[in-house]
């Protein structure tokens, strides 16, 4: 097949639109053309499954106390290079399924076990499923069926994520969740597009439709040389505000530790935490220090 005649297909899940030929990935690796469609390779692919403390999420003011049972996949439309978990966010799944929708049975769950396992663990305080430990929303169709059948049996959808969806997902799938813990990874858009390979507008819009129908709180690691001013925190602080009930979302402000790029710099100092802490509840009524 020549290249003229060769079959692409564009993703609309992210800015990034990524046009994608057959048999090949966007730049989430867990989003491909096969037959002509983009689908999702990582649907039901599961590389991390454990019951959490609410507050690992983290989510401060949602049912404190309960614990969730948190779903990872592969994949990330972002670049992070301070990623936290990024042997699976940075991976292209080879390691934990096969091409399309083939599946291998030790790594492959579907909505309706996922929904029975979370049922099972009721009795030890499991309130739901967290789509978690990756970015959840590159892999948007299998939250949405299972988020479906979480809601017939009156458990809680919980997603962890950067934000960086378009408008049509956040309305699709925002209707069947619960609480969301949004990374606000910095409050610069230069820094989104060169060194995370997102964009900050794209996630402001998000969080705003978030917070106007869902339980929003929101995390900013806090990464030593690249945002750790005052005056940036100020602004992100401000903006936070501005939103509807946006004094009440809550904000967990968090240390940096060294990993995946940046293994060479330093952690976060606490003190500089506990300073960026008291400069946010300044406006906001619930600030909260992280990875302390």
């Amino acid at each position: 097949m020549s290249d003229a005649q060769e079959t692409r297909a564009i993703c609309m899940v992210c800015p990034h639109r990524c046009v994608i030929p057959e048999g090949k990935t966007g730049r989430c690796r867990a989003r491909g053309t096969r037959n002509g469609m983009v689908i999702p390779l990582n649907y039901g692919i599961s590389t991390a499954l454990a019951l959490d403390p609410i507050e690992k999420k983290p989510l401060a003011r949602f049912y404190p106390g309960s614990w969730i049972l948190s779903f990872g996949s592969f994949g990330c439309n972002l670049n992070c290079p301070f990623c936290q978990n990024w042997e699976i966010s940075m991976s292209d799944g080879k390691e934990y399924c096969q091409t399309g929708r083939e599946m291998l049975s030790e790594n492959y769950i579907s909505p309706e076990a996922l929904v029975n396992m979370a049922e099972q663990l009721r009795s030890k305080g499991n309130i739901g499923v967290a789509f978690t430990y990756n970015e959840p929303l590159i892999g948007y169709e299998f939250v949405l069926d299972t988020a479906r059948l979480l809601k017939e049996k009156d458990l809680k959808v919980v997603l962890v994520t950067n934000g960086c969806v378009k408008d049509e997902i956040a309305d699709e799938v925002l209707p069947f969740v619960d609480a969301l813990n949004i990374d606000l990874k910095c409050f610069r858009e230069d820094i989104y597009k060169t060194v995370l390979g997102g964009d900050l507008e794209t996630v402001q819009r998000f969080i705003e439709k978030a917070s106007a129908c869902c339980h929003v709180e929101l995390t900013n690691l806090i990464v030593p040389g690249m945002n750790d001013s005052e005056e940036e925190l100020q602004s992100m602080v401000q903006w936070i505000a501005s939103l509807l009930h946006g004094e009440e979302i809550p904000l967990h402000i968090t240390r940096f530790f060294p990993r995946y790029r940046f293994r060479e710099k330093q952690p976060t100092d606490r003190s500089t935490i506990l300073r960026l802490v008291d400069v946010a509840r300044k406006r906001l009524k619930y600030v909260y220090p992280g990875n302390m």
